[in-house]
């Protein structure tokens, strides 16, 4: 199976018609300039430079801007670059981000002719009232009409979506998820709203019209949402934002980030949080109580079931007062794990 690289090209803001209240996609991406086609050829030069892999599968993607939505010889230009490296044989596709109010059939006509694969549309929530407050500028109906687009022009269809919008409620975010599951995306990315320096949102929160999640509340319903995609067998690939320089913690110096559930491995406090919830299922499955278990699970999984900081661990011998080792088996396959109990409470009370 051969190794999937991606090559980042950030274009901020170009071509977006609208500006968010979440959102100031400069500081998100800290990339200041906009983008040329020398600019795509230099970050592809040099993504190639270090991409080890003889066998690889290499995609450009262009993300942070409504793609579409850009002035169509900008556009071109940016898509020939790129084309370049497809037609030597080095890069094989070409994904882009853009608003679901930006693609026709004659977009996509053009997007294949230049070998974009993947396309993946900015929704943040199917909730119109959610989408106006958020000054969206499209709504729920857009995405529908682009993601069938999208798929019968036989293009990867992507989603993302947002946790904690203003006024937006947990159920609102799993009613989001089921009506994309509908549209049958291929991947998803699940962001949870940080509020950056600057922005509409930012005015909101100081004036205390916007309370954000914390980050156990964000975890929680994070979890929520990736575990409907998971059952739908919809690929999650990413989970909050990228760790940058500007995205960091608020008390960073260089941080944009005001507040909000800032952290550095949020996808696996998300993860750590499933594991946890599917072992604590099987102990009470268990009709004696326990007092210590060993869990074998693939070795790609150990981390996660462990948690952030041995954080499930932890809460198991502190909830539950069950002792938990941990122990790799390259046998067992991976997402799934055995339990084996050691010692009973009544084990224990016959020392």
């Amino acid at each position: 199976m051969k190794k999937e690289y991606i090559i980042p090209i950030f274009v901020p803001h170009l071509g977006c018609p609208y500006k968010c209240t979440f959102c100031d996609q400069t500081k998100i991406s800290g990339q200041q300039k906009q983008v040329t086609a020398e600019d795509v050829r230099e970050t592809i030069e040099y993504y190639l430079k270090n991409f080890r892999d003889d066998s690889k599968y290499v995609e450009v993607a262009f993300f942070g801007g409504s793609f579409t939505a850009i002035d169509e010889k900008i556009q071109n230009e940016l898509l020939e670059a790129a084309n370049e490296y497809i037609a030597k044989g080095k890069v094989n596709s070409i994904r882009i981000s853009t608003r679901p109010d930006y693609i026709t059939k004659d977009i996509l006509k053009r997007l294949k002719r230049y070998k974009v694969k993947t396309i993946e549309l900015g929704v943040q929530s199917t909730n119109d009232y959610i989408l106006s407050k958020c000054q969206r500028g499209h709504t729920f109906e857009d995405v529908k009409k682009a993601s069938k687009l999208i798929r019968w022009n036989r293009f990867i269809l992507g989603h993302q979506m947002m946790i904690g919008l203003p006024e937006s409620t947990k159920l609102d975010e799993r009613n989001t998820a089921k009506q994309l599951i509908k549209l049958k995306p291929k991947i998803v990315r699940i962001y949870p709203v940080l509020v950056i320096r600057g922005t509409k949102l930012e005015e909101e929160y100081q004036a205390g019209e916007y309370l954000p999640l914390t980050v156990e509340q964000a975890v929680d319903r994070s979890k929520e949402v990736m575990q409907l995609f998971n059952q739908k067998k919809i690929q999650v690939i990413r989970l909050g934002l990228q760790n940058t320089e500007e995205i960091a913690d608020p008390n960073a110096d260089s941080s944009q980030v005001v507040a909000g559930p800032y952290h550095p491995a949020f996808r696996q406090l998300v993860e750590d949080s499933m594991w946890y919830e599917e072992i604590v299922g099987q102990i009470k499955k268990f009709n004696i109580k326990v007092k210590q278990v060993k869990i074998k699970a693939n070795p790609e999984n150990v981390n996660n079931i462990i948690g952030h900081k041995k954080e499930n661990i932890l809460k198991l011998k502190d909830i539950y007062e069950v002792d938990v080792t941990v122990e790799p088996d390259e046998q067992i396959k991976k997402g799934k794990f055995k339990i084996e109990i050691e010692k009973t409470f009544n084990d224990f009370l016959a020392v």
